[in-house]
């Protein structure tokens, strides 16, 4: 992998990784020309503390003005082209990380950056081949390796959301990688019931749930050499796929070589097993997320496991799956789908 750095016209920085050496970057460090001020990244957020729960939630209120589903040919993640320029000067990329231009968090709250996962518009993650699949997760891995070690950051957070059905305002097949200065509340809640697991028995929760799903069988959805995908047994969501590598690590720097070559042909399967779920022609909507452990050390990281979360908002072919009084507003989530049917429909639809 290569990694090409550069500057935005406001003083953004911008990331080209490339799978293969053989370009000198000339290419990919194309000044940006736009008239941009740099003046307009201070922003206004703030972390405050949601005194019954203890919760931290972030004040962005700057965020209100920020592009929202623009037409393709005025898409800000598309490569810039003679007469049109956007957040990307270079002509051409494989994948393609910035600072987002409207961060939720950023100066002393965290960072936002944007990572692209193809300069094609009309395409999915689900469309990528392997090798660029591969060059996407050595990106996530080189950001969580930085940003973790920046000061005050304690936890980063790589996703995507994929559909306007998830909040998209952008179609252009990209992700997010949040760099936070606090622990998640979700986080913060696996880490305070990992710890009660180790107090009561002695092992680490993580591996015990894996090993129960791996000895059920009902539920596992994929199983490769190196990972375990399955629906967990009490999922929130109607189609949701918990994907674990089979030794636990903290998080995407941790991860062994071998687990590495083999997470792109994994994980593809199952996001095309997504996009086959309800014979719809239009792509199913979804959200995929890591979990990594807290920064620093202690049990905190050393009993976590990193996995990844994928999940989509619809619940058959015709209906969504809104969150109703009970879930927005107790946290009490109730499933119309049986885990174990969700797991079968999804080995029902498996790549020929």
């Amino acid at each position: 992998m290569k990694r090409t750095g550069a500057r935005l016209a406001d003083g953004r920085e911008i990331l080209y990784y490339d799978a293969k050496d053989a370009d000198d970057g000339a290419s990919r460090a194309v000044p940006d020309t736009r008239d941009l001020d740099p003046s307009e990244l201070a922003t206004t957020s703030e972390v405050r503390r949601d005194p019954l729960l203890g919760d931290a939630v972030v004040i962005a209120s700057h965020r209100q003005g920020r592009t929202h589903l623009p037409p393709a040919d005025a898409c800000p993640l598309c490569p810039s082209t003679p007469g049109r320029t956007s957040e990307i000067p270079a002509p051409d990329y494989e994948v393609a990380v910035f600072e987002n231009r409207y961060p939720s968090l950023a100066g002393d709250t965290g960072r936002c950056e944007v990572i692209c996962f193809t300069p094609d518009h009309g395409t999915s993650f689900a469309e990528l081949d392997e090798e660029r699949a591969a060059l996407v997760l050595a990106a996530w891995t080189d950001r969580t390796a930085e940003l973790s070690a920046r000061e005050g950051i304690r936890q980063v957070y790589c996703f995507e959301n994929r559909g306007a059905e998830t909040g998209v305002t952008l179609a252009h097949p990209h992700g997010q990688i949040y760099a936070f200065s606090y622990v998640t509340p979700r986080t913060t809640r696996m880490l305070a019931t990992v710890a009660a697991h180790r107090e009561r028995t002695g092992g680490n929760l993580f591996d015990d749930v894996l090993a129960r799903e791996q000895a059920d069988g009902s539920r596992v959805v994929l199983e490769g050499e190196h990972w375990t995908a399955f629906v967990p047994y009490a999922a929130r969501w109607p189609y949701e796929v918990h994907l674990y590598p089979r030794r636990r690590v903290p998080d995407l720097p941790a991860l062994g070589d071998e687990a590495r070559a083999e997470f792109p042909r994994l994980y593809l399967e199952l996001l095309r097993r997504f996009d086959r779920l309800f014979e719809r022609p239009e792509p199913t909507p979804y959200i995929s997320a890591w979990h990594q452990a807290p920064t620093g050390g202690g049990h905190d990281r050393e009993d976590f496991a990193l996995h990844l979360e994928l999940f989509t908002v619809r619940r058959a072919a015709d209906k969504l799956k809104y969150l109703a009084g009970t879930e927005s507003g107790m946290e009490a989530f109730m499933n119309d789908v049986r885990p174990e049917d969700a797991a079968a429909r999804l080995r029902e639809v498996a790549s020929p």
